[in-house]
């Protein structure tokens, strides 16, 4: 996919709707699902947040696993990670959001999960090369961050493990999972899908004896040009995905 591709597709106007309306907590709970079927499938483990244009937080509850969440099962908290809405409970790890939050405001959406393969890569202590287009579809450099060290609920843990994340989009957590941040949705989704694709690709690519990663400056260049512009309808097309399997979760009809 080149700038030209790039900029002939951004502007098309498609002919229905690449979804249908969604409440917010609708939307945060087709994310996780989507995730799910990425690999972010670690029984109940993992949350993830979105701060609203109010600063408020929507987040999915500590006791249901990614895949069975309806929209009404998500939460609302108040900035500080208390729970202001919901049936549920939230992790005790919230923490570490509200501590990334409060030193990113470039971030909107906040992924943690011990996904399957990029949990491989971070209990072995090592950062999965870049081999295809797709694993280069994000920017950046992807830091391993030793920062298991205490409880996920001591507060400052998450303050250290944010204090770590720095500028970076995403991470690997040695000994323990993923952590991706996104501006949107649309982004965090993108980042979270080629973190996971990477690691996958890797990992195989590793079975066979070993291989050629792209180039620095191209995977570099990738990235800038996907993860800058946006991947268009590339979020809406897993979101359609979830919905055509768990309709009645979002109370649609197939789109």
């Amino acid at each position: 996919m080149d700038k030209d591709l790039m900029a002939t597709l951004a502007p098309i106007t498609p002919k229905r709707p690449l979804l249908p309306e969604l409440s917010p907590s609708a939307t945060l709970a087709l994310l996780c699902h989507a995730l799910f079927h990425e690999g972010y499938n670690d029984h109940i483990a993992g949350h993830i947040t979105w701060r609203q244009d109010d600063g408020t937080l929507l987040a999915n509850p500590w006791e249901l696993a990614w895949d069975e969440l309806a929209g009404d099962d998500i939460l609302t908290l108040s900035p500080e990670g208390q729970v202001t809405a919901g049936g549920w409970n939230i992790t005790p790890a919230i923490n570490l959001h509200t501590e990334i939050y409060s030193r990113r405001p470039d971030v909107n959406v906040i992924i943690h999960n011990h996904s399957r393969y990029g949990t491989l890569w971070a209990n072995a202590g090592r950062v999965p090369p870049v081999y295809d287009q797709t694993s280069a579809q994000v920017d950046g450099a992807l830091p391993l961050l030793d920062e298991y060290n205490t409880p996920v609920s001591d507060k400052g843990e998450g303050a250290r493990c944010a204090e770590l994340l720095g500028k970076h989009k995403w991470a690997l957590l040695a000994n323990h999972g993923v952590l991706v941040v996104g501006g949107s949705i649309e982004q965090a989704y993108l980042r979270a899908a080629t973190l996971e694709w990477r690691c996958r690709v890797a990992y195989e690519v590793e079975l066979l004896g070993g291989g050629k990663p792209l180039a620095d400056d191209v995977a570099a260049a990738v990235g800038a040009m996907i993860d800058g512009n946006g991947f268009p309808f590339y979020w809406e097309a897993s979101a359609r995905r979830v919905i055509r399997r768990h309709p009645e979760l979002f109370g649609q009809s197939q789109p």
